[in-house]
């Protein structure tokens, strides 16, 4: 009981944080980025136990199943259903794309490239590369997630075939994941000053809250379809697997801690930790905490899939180009996989945004028109992205 009161306090603490940054950084505006070092160094704590989190909960969670052949059935419903909601959610962003129309009427003069955009898209091929990853060491200093996460799944499996000396490896990582847990709990007391300094100091690098407000204002309505389809896409999509799963509202309540810090750092990769705290104190499966979570925060994004549908036509309308039944099929397809392969990084969908564009033949510039706000909305589908992994550990867990 104790525990609960704590965690709703901190959770209170939490959205107090959030809320007294937008305040401060739509009032203060640029002054606020003297915050934005504590917002950082937050962000950083978080990213610096992702690794041991996740070889430690993936290898001990497929320890964990025993048979290994259960591994097949785990991994194929997760796969399923996070393909299920994310190609949802790319069909919901078409049709509101394709009612509202926001890219009417919107002049595309003066958009250009952004400098961290390729010209040259990546292919479907060296998505499925990145799978593995010949140096683990690299892939870790990079934050890489994916493949660390296959070459865990395949030394977990591997410590189950081979008997006795296999245990005490996997009691090694059992006890790793459990000091890990505590610790992340332990960085969850300072996360009220850093969703503030994250939050105030990103409002305060806009420019405050009237260059913000002017920002929105030049592409309303494409801000309006994409945050209506976001919040259809929780309510409705996953607010309705959370219900078959039995956790519905509560179950939102329990994940409030992760959400909130999903808003203020735009990460899911970042949020993981405080994402597999919340589903383990909310009573998920805890093979579905330690397999599921991991897996998701990697290739289930259905809020930047859902985006990169919608910002994909509203550059079409923009630049007058009408996009055919077909097209917009393959805008589905493409959208759909190149959201499983955007990493868990802020403006990660910017990037693999390219894939889709080229697809379709549009203007790779077009992307420009989004900048001015998509640092706002990166925050917003990140939200989404790590509401879908929860939502997902409960329907596989439950």
């Amino acid at each position: 009981m104790a525990n609960n009161r704590q965690h709703q306090t901190l959770l209170w603490a939490i959205l107090a944080g959030a809320v007294a940054g937008i305040i401060c950084g739509w009032l203060f505006g640029e002054q606020m980025q003297a915050v934005a070092w504590l917002g950082d160094l937050f962000l950083d704590i978080l990213k610096m136990v992702i690794l041991p989190l996740i070889i430690a909960a993936v290898i001990s969670g497929i320890g964990s199943l025993g048979d290994v052949r259960k591994l097949g059935q785990l991994g194929g419903l997760t796969v399923g259903y996070y393909a299920l909601t994310t190609a949802a959610a790319v069909l919901m962003g078409l049709i509101l794309v394709n009612i509202i129309q926001p890219g009417s009427g919107i002049e595309t003069l003066g958009s250009k490239l952004p400098e961290n955009i390729a010209e040259e898209p990546a292919g479907f091929t060296d998505i499925v590369r990145t799978l593995v990853n010949p140096n683990l060491v690299a892939a870790a200093a990079d934050l890489d997630l994916l493949p660390i996460i296959i070459f865990c799944l395949l030394l977990g499996a591997a410590l189950t075939t081979v008997g006795e000396r296999g245990r005490p490896v996997l009691q090694f990582f059992d006890g790793l994941n459990d000091a890990m847990m505590k610790l992340v709990m332990w960085i969850m007391m300072i996360a009220p000053v850093g969703v503030f300094a994250l939050i105030a100091g990103k409002f305060g690098e806009a420019g405050g809250g009237a260059a913000f407000y002017a920002e929105v204002k030049a592409v309303g309505w494409y801000v309006v379809t994409i945050i209506l389809g976001l919040t259809l896409h929780f309510l409705l999509l996953t607010g309705v697997a959370a219900m078959l799963a039995g956790r519905a509202f509560d179950y939102v309540r329990a994940q409030g801690r992760a959400l909130v810090t999903a808003f203020a750092t735009a990460s899911s990769s970042g949020t993981l930790p405080i994402t597999m705290e919340c589903a383990h104190e909310a009573g998920v499966n805890e093979r579905a905490v330690r397999f599921v979570l991991p897996l998701g925060a990697t290739i289930n994004m259905d809020g930047t899939a859902l985006y990169e549908a919608v910002a994909v036509m509203f550059i079409a309308q923009a630049y007058g180009i009408e996009l055919g039944l077909l097209e917009q099929m393959l805008v589905f397809v493409t959208a759909t996989l190149a959201a499983i392969g955007a990493a868990g990084i802020p403006q990660a969908g910017l990037v693999t945004m390219v894939i889709v564009l080229t697809a379709v033949n549009l203007p790779l510039e077009g992307i420009g028109l989004l900048l001015a706000v998509d640092w706002f909305l990166d925050r917003l589908r990140t939200t989404v992205n790590v509401w879908g992994d929860s939502v997902g550990a409960a329907v596989v867990g439950g």
